[in-house]
């Protein structure tokens, strides 16, 4: 698989099959993203890799700390802007009503909204889970090195034959996943994000979000 067919298929796949994603495959693909450039070659990121035994206690440690506390703890961050502006406003609300219509529930029924958004404490039943953590001094230069990071994790994994999605939605739980992972006082929660591979049996999978066109979001000058 070359750059541009791993750009063009990696997909945020929310069902996954239960296959194991091998030790020394996961240690590959990290080990080759961690070319991923970084400002200053400061390399801010710390991962955490979780499978096995330790996946299934964490996955049952979120579902009691999910009904515990369904709002979350105290963030570290905010995922989303406050008062989010139009167009990121009405893309973000596009998807969302997108995913909800491919499983077949309706914007008035919350609570099986509310039961699908739990499943991203679960992984989505993926077999891999991957923790991001950063330094509490960095900025957002180094932030921005993060992504650039889990963007090359991502598509490493398409050229294996794997599937993710990045799951910000972990930041609702930082002392939670910041106790289990046994993080330094001056360590914090970026993301999380489930590998696996992807069930297409399930409608969810089938999903593809839209893009804005190049002439929206894209300035040419002098060319």
């Amino acid at each position: 698989m070359n750059v541009q067919e791993a750009i063009a298929t990696r997909r945020s796949v929310r069902a996954f099959l239960p296959t194991p994603v091998p030790g020394e495959l996961i240690r590959r693909v990290l080990a080759q993203a961690l070319r991923a450039p970084s400002g200053g070659n400061l390399q801010p990121w710390h991962l955490h890799a979780v499978g096995g035994e330790r996946l299934d206690a964490l996955k049952a440690t979120m579902r009691e700390r999910v009904q515990q506390a369904p709002g979350g703890e105290a963030k570290e961050y905010n995922v989303y802007p406050e008062n989010l502006p139009s167009p990121y406003r009405d893309r973000r609300f596009a998807v969302g009503e997108a995913m909800y219509a491919s499983l077949g529930i309706p914007r008035d029924d919350k609570p099986a909204r509310l039961r699908w958004f739990a499943r991203n404490f679960q992984f989505f039943d993926a077999p891999l889970a991957l923790f991001c953590t950063v330094d509490r001094l960095m900025g957002p230069p180094q932030w921005s090195d993060l992504g650039m990071l889990l963007q090359s994790v991502m598509l490493l994994l398409r050229a294996e034959g794997l599937d993710s999605c990045a799951q910000e939605c972990w930041a609702l739980y930082p002392q939670t996943i910041g106790n289990f992972l046994e993080l330094p006082e001056g360590r914090m929660l970026f993301c999380g994000m489930a590998i696996g591979y992807a069930d297409r049996s399930h409608a969810v999978d089938a999903l593809e979000t839209a893009r804005a066109p190049l002439a929206e979001v894209a300035s040419f000058h002098g060319i």
